[in-house]
């Protein structure tokens, strides 16, 4: 039989990651990534005994299946040629295929809600006991993931009821803590280099013609981002120059539940979208948690 590979965006984060896996072993399908996993998802591979993926080049002619995303420019090369089976995802929606797929996509707070929420009786039927614990494991780990253990205002109340579900499922008796757990794996990025801070969860995105690209990362103290600042500004700069509109990089503090956000491009536009007025290229912004619900559609109004 055909291989059907089962994959989310470049740059995975762990929702990409664990919905992808979860629902190829659902299905019987082949798991795959299009990037390096980050060090909150080996945490989560590395606790529930799960292998990464492997990793996808060229996908023309291939069978696949789109998870987390929909977008052509977050997916792998060759995505216009090969046969897209089906999508799951909880972004906006910016998807064209010249056949009809199935398109599963709710505003729900992680990709995994959806697929907790559509596939539980299927999960049920896994007669490994094991492998049960695993799935629903990997799946309140995105869940946790994605929402900033809750706190993200993308979260719905869906998402916590799934949340404790899956815990119930997955033996894991404190939600909460767990989840902390999982944010503190990648809570700190002393030491890396700034390439690789803003790279690790990157996407691009086209606003009327525009390209405009997206970093986030998340931690625990606000302050390591202030230590490298300069760093940062020059990198967002040299980035944007000659491939991006606007170049745009969000660190979150998941502690002090706000953002602190760079930017390269016109000054206008970013103080226009986020009504805050920018000493030189960065400013802190309480309560800003989600690229999804607060980055992105703010931008996209004024491009």
């Amino acid at each position: 039989m055909e291989e059907i590979y089962v994959f989310g965006h470049k740059s995975p984060d762990t929702d990409t990651i664990c919905s992808a896996i979860a629902y190829a072993k659902i299905k019987n399908w082949t798991p795959a990534r299009l990037g390096e996993i980050n060090e909150e998802t080996k945490f989560v591979l590395d606790r529930f005994d799960i292998h990464v993926p492997e990793l996808l080049g060229n996908v023309e002619g291939k069978k696949v299946i789109l998870v987390d995303h929909n977008e052509f420019q977050q997916s792998a090369d060759g995505i216009e040629k090969a046969e897209i089976l089906e999508v799951i995802d909880h972004h906006k929606i910016k998807f064209s295929c010249d056949k009809p797929v199935k398109f599963l996509t709710e505003p729900s707070g992680s990709t995994a809600t959806i697929i907790a929420k559509y596939f539980e009786s299927d999960i049920e039927k896994i007669k490994s006991t094991d492998e049960k614990k695993k799935i629903n494991g990997l799946l309140l780990s995105a869940v946790l993931s994605d929402t900033v253990v809750f706190k993200s205002p993308t979260t719905t109340e869906e998402d916590k009821k799934i949340a404790n579900d899956l815990a119930k499922a997955a033996g894991i008796s404190d939600i909460i803590k767990f989840g902390i757990d999982i944010k503190k794996a990648n809570g700190s990025i002393k030491g890396k280099p700034v390439e690789s801070i803003i790279m690790a969860d990157f996407k691009e995105f086209d606003f009327n013609g525009n390209k405009v690209g997206i970093g986030q990362t998340e931690i625990v103290d606000i302050n390591e981002i202030y230590e490298i600042k300069d760093e940062i500004s020059k990198f967002m700069e040299n980035l944007k120059n000659g491939k991006y509109e606007m170049t745009v990089f969000v660190a979150t503090d998941i502690i002090k539940e706000g953002s602190e956000l760079f930017f390269a491009g016109d000054k206008s536009k970013i103080e226009k979208a986020f009504n805050a007025k920018f000493e030189g290229n960065f400013v802190y912004i309480p309560g800003l948690m989600s690229r999804k619900k607060q980055v992105v559609p703010n931008l996209q109004r004024v491009f």
